[in-house]
């Protein structure tokens, strides 16, 4: 299989390029930066530094748009908020209007979202088909980035988008982040703790995407997410246990806001999304537990 990946140096692009390559694809990657591409992922892949050197997608058979600047990075400036989204944004519209330049388009086309799409949504479960959401900055992001992939001639091409949760893996990504405190013992929930943190394993984000390339009858939005999201109180009191650290240091919420603003909201407003159409469609996860997917990690 062809395949092109945006975003390929990223936490999830880079495992699944690693991994297509292992099973014989072959891989295009669009990078902003080759030779530091080159020196994260080999020279196995192909790399294009622009979209605007493809004519159409006549040569893949499949698309995987993980492009986009880290959201939880920096402040949510104006400026940052736009950086956000138009790089979410206009990567995706370059890539509809590719397909809609191609006789013979890619046949699966698998855009990223994230589980921001429902906002806030209390502790109640959150499936695919949930119409009530929050209007928060993640929603409007995701919302307008999955308008934009499914633009793409459905007739043609299968769509596939991932309302992915919080990644967990020892190369990166929140986790990390959320380590340092932890490890010095000052680890614990923020504020009540009540709020659900939807997660998934980084192995079990890889298969999923490749479980979603193979199956023909996959299509719409998918919860990319463990089956067992816990309180935001559980996971301090598991990801203290796998450190051997304490864990009954509560952050103020209102701290929170003043260190980080708006963006806040990521740490203080969780969604309690269940994978329904993945379980429907036979996904067997690696890590559905969080206690499991911890130990699994370097931490």
């Amino acid at each position: 299989m062809n395949v092109l990946i945006t975003g390929a140096t990223g936490l999830i692009g880079s495992a699944l390029t690693q991994k297509l390559i292992a099973e014989g694809h072959q891989v295009t990657a669009l990078t902003r930066n080759v030779t530091a591409a080159v020196n994260q992922l080999g020279d196995h892949p192909n790399f294009i530094s622009s979209l605007s050197e493809l004519p159409n997608l006549n040569a893949f058979n499949a698309v995987i748009n993980l492009a986009g600047e880290p959201i939880a990075n920096k402040r949510w400036s104006h400026q940052q908020k736009e950086r956000i989204q138009q790089s979410r944004w206009q990567t995706t519209e370059q890539l509809v209007a590719l397909f809609k330049k191609s006789n013979t388009p890619p046949s699966v086309f698998i855009s990223g979202s994230a589980v921001g799409y429902y906002g806030r949504q209390g502790r109640q479960p959150i499936h695919e088909d949930t119409d009530s959401v929050h209007q928060n900055f993640s929603h409007r992001l995701c919302a307008t980035w999955e308008d934009i992939a499914m633009r793409v001639d459905s007739s043609k091409t299968r769509v596939c988008l991932l309302r992915t949760g919080i990644v967990l893996s020892d190369n990166g990504g929140a986790l990390k982040k959320l380590l340092f405190p932890f490890k010095l013992g000052l680890g614990g929930p923020i504020g009540a703790g009540r709020h659900y943190m939807p997660w998934i394993h980084i192995d079990d984000m890889v298969d999923v995407i490749l479980f979603l390339l193979r199956q023909d009858n996959c299509n719409g939005a998918f919860n990319v997410t463990a089956p067992s999201p816990v309180s935001n109180r559980a996971f301090a009191k598991l990801l203290a246990q796998a450190l051997s650290r304490p864990a009954f240091l509560p952050t103020p919420p209102f701290m929170l806001k003043l260190l980080f603003g708006e963006m806040s909201e990521l740490l203080l407003e969780g969604q309690n999304a269940i994978p329904t159409k993945l379980q429907q469609h036979g996904y067997q996860f690696h890590y559905p537990d969080l206690k499991s997917a911890l130990s699994s990690l370097k931490l």
